[in-house]
């Protein structure tokens, strides 16, 4: 069985956010295989559904992004979930909007919500999937006011369409791994 969980903030004010890009992620794997993130539990709204044909949890911790790990290990925990059956799906800045990239394993790359995930559960050894979201284009910008702000209309109609070829890509990564996956949906 996969976990699959998609980073992000809970609340109204954090809505559309280049930080909530796996919560937007996950609204759409939801959309497209019919699951209901209807159940609360381990810090974490999530519910239970299938994708092609594979059991699989879908889950936005309620922790806040820096404390999500929390979320993740307790759901790991309870459900004896593989590590390596554990994808996250998450903002990333050094990729240009949109742009998609896949990795079996990896550091945190400066990441606060894949940093807390790495700590909690011990290893840096699962996939995920990582959704460009831009960089500041001045040096001195603060990331933290970067990350917490909203996309323009133009960089919306770009996400759109790479939240639908994320939930394609979960498809493609549980069916037939990790590098089938970074093969087709990298770049």
């Amino acid at each position: 069985m996969y976990l699959i969980v998609g980073l992000g903030n809970p609340g109204r004010e954090y809505v559309g956010t280049r930080h909530n890009m796996g919560f937007d992620a996950i609204d759409a794997i939801c959309a497209k295989y019919d699951i209901a993130l209807k159940k609360e539990k381990f810090g974490a709204l999530y519910g239970e559904g299938r994708i092609g044909g594979e059991k699989v949890l879908v889950a936005k911790p309620q922790t806040y992004m820096n404390l999500s790990g929390e979320a993740v290990r307790e759901i790991r925990d309870w459900y004896k979930i593989e590590d390596d059956e554990i994808l996250v799906i998450y903002d990333d800045i050094s990729l240009p909007v949109g742009k998609l990239r896949i990795r079996e394993k990896g550091s945190a790359g400066g990441h606060n919500g894949i940093k807390n995930i790495i700590y909690q559960l011990g290893t840096d050894v699962f996939p995920r999937i990582k959704i460009g979201v831009g960089a500041p284009d001045h040096p001195d910008y603060d990331v933290k006011d970067f990350v917490l702000g909203k996309f323009s209309d133009e960089e919306v109609k770009i996400l759109v369409q790479s939240v639908i070829r994320v939930a394609d890509a979960v498809e493609e990564l549980i069916l037939h791994g990790a590098k089938a996956a970074m093969n087709q949906y990298n770049g």
